[in-house]
């Protein structure tokens, strides 16, 4: 028998004070016997059940569980990759305060949504780099979330096919992964300005391995000028560079692999349907095991103590009433 708690000293008081009052009870009953002449061996019967019903209450306050049962345990989740394009254009201010941080505090939504899910984290633009495994680990890939920045990669220009390459490589090379391709997930963010040549090919393997791809668009068809270190950014001439989203090649990618477009603009934010959309998803075991459980069966003890204290209640003495 296991024991939902142990005998502590609220308990003891207790059970002091019961022996403490009752034995004064006693007394004061056996006196009063004497004195009417009266017999007092039916106490006996008395103390009997009210020490047998006292007992059971401390019983059922300790918890007492037992007749073991195994019960299956299952681990059910997806693997979402992240891939976040972190180009020049992502300064940009048209998405307050600009596109890189308004994507920063949609994306900490994201992973709060799916704590029971693997997330990695992908940065790219001319190329692709790792910056968070897939893990379970809120706490770092907020970290990771936080720190990003437009200069942690080089700024050649906004290529998806590395991006999505890393993406679809970490998912299906990932030693803990046992999932289904069905619940892995790729999640494309950019301003959409796309300038690589490897995109179509990789949007046909993902296709091909059944991986969900969605793309988030970020950023206004007005467009705005792009912050920089030493001002806003200027082409040969000497003008401003105007960056605007770029939704076609967006839609296109996600109509290619089967998945969906979601945006984030001046009028809009799309991330709620996004965070639904992938909720929707499936999940698939991880790992199934067989544990040893107990059920505390306090109510049993409390019950029968009630039944006794009722029956008490019930029997009275002939000539004394206790």
């Amino acid at each position: 028998m296991i024991w939902f708690s142990t005998l502590g000293f609220t308990e003891v008081l207790f059970i002091f004070l019961f022996l403490f009052f009752y034995l004064l009870y006693i007394i004061r009953v056996v006196r009063t016997a004497r004195k009417l002449n009266s017999t007092y061996g039916s106490l006996i019967m008395k103390l009997i059940m009210r020490t047998l019903y006292f007992t059971l209450f401390i019983v059922a306050l300790l918890g007492p569980s037992f007749g073991e049962t195994t019960r299956e345990i299952r681990s059910v989740g997806k693997d979402i990759m992240v891939a976040v394009d972190l180009s020049e254009s992502m300064n940009a201010s048209d998405i307050a305060p600009t596109r890189l941080e308004k994507v920063k505090f949609e994306l900490k939504k994201i992973v709060e949504e799916f704590g029971s899910d693997r997330i990695g984290l992908v940065i790219f633009s001319s190329e692709a780099f790792m910056q968070c495994p897939l893990t379970y680990d809120q706490n770092a890939l907020f970290l990771f979330i936080e720190t990003l920045h437009t200069g942690l990669v080089p700024n050649a220009g906004t290529d998806f096919g590395p991006a999505l390459g890393m993406a679809l490589e970490k998912l299906e090379d990932d030693d803990g992964a046992i999932l289904e391709q069905k619940s892995k997930v790729i999640l494309l963010i950019s301003d959409g300005e796309d300038f690589g040549d490897e995109t179509p090919s990789m949007a046909d393997k993902v296709k091909e391995r059944g991986i969900r791809l969605y793309t988030l668009g970020v950023g206004t068809e007005r467009g705005s000028k792009i912050n920089t270190r030493q001002g806003f950014k200027k082409d040969d001439n000497g003008n401003d560079v105007i960056t605007k989203l770029n939704a076609k090649s967006l839609k296109t990618l996600a109509a290619d692999t089967r998945g969906k477009y979601f945006e984030i603009n001046e009028s809009g934010n799309d991330i709620s349907r996004l965070i639904n959309t992938i909720s929707r998803i499936e999940g698939e075991v991880r790992d199934t095991r067989q544990v040893d459980v107990s059920a505390n069966k306090y109510y049993y003890f409390l019950a029968f103590a009630l039944f006794l204290l009722l029956l008490d209640g019930l029997i009275t003495l002939r000539t004394i009433k206790i």
